[in-house]
């Protein structure tokens, strides 16, 4: 069997939602954010501009069989939404945030 074309990692889980980093062998492609109803799969799909139409649908299709199907195989529909574009950058509240800032309590020392 052929090694899958795309990895995912998962950065967030809710009882309903699921929000997927996507990778290739070499790079970044973009990140994918499931919600499921009692019926429906949703999907926000935000791809990097280099992909294709061809490549989103085999992308799309490897979402479906891997992370749909297996979480909720008595779908009735999955409804995709693809943004396509560039990566700007990852915000937190916290830019400058490093581990070795904890206090002994597990709270992070306020930065100046």
């Amino acid at each position: 069997m052929p090694e899958p074309e795309y990895r995912f990692e998962r950065e967030a889980r809710t009882p309903h939602s699921e929000a997927y980093a996507i990778e290739n062998s070499e790079h970044s492609l973009g990140r994918i954010d499931l919600h499921f109803t009692n019926s429906v799969t949703y999907a926000t799909l935000a791809v990097h501009e280099s992909l294709d139409e061809e490549a989103v649908q085999r992308l799309i299709a490897e979402i479906d069989d891997r992370l749909v199907s297996s979480a909720d195989p008595y779908r009735e529909d999955f409804i995709v939404t693809v943004w396509r574009g560039q990566e700007a950058g990852t915000y937190a509240d916290e830019p400058d945030f490093d581990d070795d800032d904890d206090d002994d309590d597990g709270e992070t020392a306020p930065t100046a």
